[in-house]
């Protein structure tokens, strides 16, 4: 039986053993010599004693599909030249954390893996070739995986540096959830100022962070749609001129009162399904609906007749795929966010804290739809 295998790690750890491995009696101030194993009286061939020679973090790990996350004492790779090590503060939880630990998400990941894309934290370290960051730097970064942690390590052009007077806490808030607002928004919409924008799902992290992009940076009138009062109520504290709960009447209808029958501007849907249809039909002439996911499972299809009728248009925003497609872009709504967030035009709300070791109640609280705004894991 294999060190990893006895670990509980699978075969996709190996590599990063045999980084490890590399770097061990270095980072021990050790001469990798005879000598200096028989000074430590540990170092031999076997991988298990090579592990424990390494430095550890603490991460979460999904060993298997659909089943609960547990937490593992992980060895430190070595770095590579472009890479920096991150000592994570803050995590974001998304539903796409939660997809792709259930086997659902586009990008699929090989077990085991860390979750977690959006973190925030100190560099405690950076490979021979990174020049944007140095030891002691604050910054956000975004990685497809391995968040979830006490350390992450990340290319260096995917971390941005954390200005002053932003918090660790608000900082693990904003990549995905105010990333995709903004690029929805302002770069796929090309939202104008005095239009009315529609947002659904608005008491979720997107939603709140769409609302408060919408009517603090582009200044729009927003028209804020939640499946509750309590999160109708919310919206309408975070920035929403107006609010429909859609379980207690037609969303379309709701709209059409609070606009005079002349519809939205703008739609920025996160649920999808019958919400995603009457929002569409919601929407003014050559008004213009954004899809950025589906948290309501089900996957509408788009009747082409209404787009020529009403001269509308239907748009998508994956997010995470302007990283590998148009990277300045992707790389502008990060700066951004950082930027707005410093001048206070917008506010980020964290609606649940929870430890690492909680990671589990946290991902119910997402699935469950008992979550407002962010849910972040805390490292500390």
């Amino acid at each position: 039986m294999t060190a990893g295998l006895r670990w509980g790690l699978g075969p996709g750890w190996l590599l990063r053993l045999k980084r490890c491995r590399r770097s061990a009696p270095w980072d021990l101030g050790i001469r990798s010599s005879a000598s200096g194993k028989e000074l430590l009286g540990l170092f031999s061939l076997n991988n298990d004693i090579l592990l424990q020679s390494c430095r550890n973090y603490q991460a979460v790990l999904c060993t298997e599909l659909t089943k609960p996350l547990i937490i593992r004492n992980l060895p430190s790779p070595s770095l590579q030249p472009h890479e920096v090590r991150v000592g994570v503060r803050y995590c974001g939880v998304n539903f796409a954390d939660i997809l792709a630990c259930k086997g659902l998400y586009q990008k699929k990941h090989c077990l085991p893996f860390t979750p977690g894309m959006e973190f925030s934290g100190m560099v405690m370290e950076t490979g021979a070739n990174v020049s944007t960051v140095q030891e002691g730097d604050r910054v956000i970064g975004v990685t497809g995986t391995s968040a979830m942690a006490g350390e992450c390590v990340a290319d260096q052009k995917m971390l941005w540096p954390i200005p002053e007077g932003v918090s660790y806490e608000e900082a693990a808030a904003l990549p995905v959830s105010y990333g995709t607002a903004i690029l929805a928004l302002d770069h796929r919409a090309r939202t104008q100022p005095g239009e009315t924008v529609l947002v659904t799902a608005a008491a979720g992290a997107t939603g709140l962070a769409a609302i408060d992009v919408a009517a603090n940076v582009l200044k729009a009138k927003v028209i804020a749609a939640a499946g509750s009062d309590y999160k109708c109520n919310l919206a309408l504290q975070k920035g929403a001129a107006h609010s429909v709960n859609y379980t207690q009447g037609s969303l379309k209808e709701g709209v059409k009162k609070l606009t005079d029958n002349r519809g939205v501007n703008v739609v920025l849907d996160a649920v999808g399904g019958d919400i995603f249809k009457e929002a569409l039909h919601s929407l003014a002439w050559e008004g213009r609906i954004v899809v950025v996911g589906f948290a309501g499972g089900a996957i509408p299809s788009v009747p082409a007749n209404l787009l020529l009728l009403k001269n509308v248009s239907a748009l998508g925003v994956f997010w995470g795929r302007y990283r590998e497609e148009d990277f300045p872009v992707f790389s502008s709504s990060l700066s951004s966010a950082l930027w707005y967030c410093q001048e206070r035009r917008i506010q980020p709300h964290v609606g649940a804290v929870f430890k690492l070791e909680e990671v589990n109640e946290a991902f119910s609280r997402v699935t469950q739809r008992k979550s407002t705004g962010k849910v972040v894991i805390s490292m500390q």
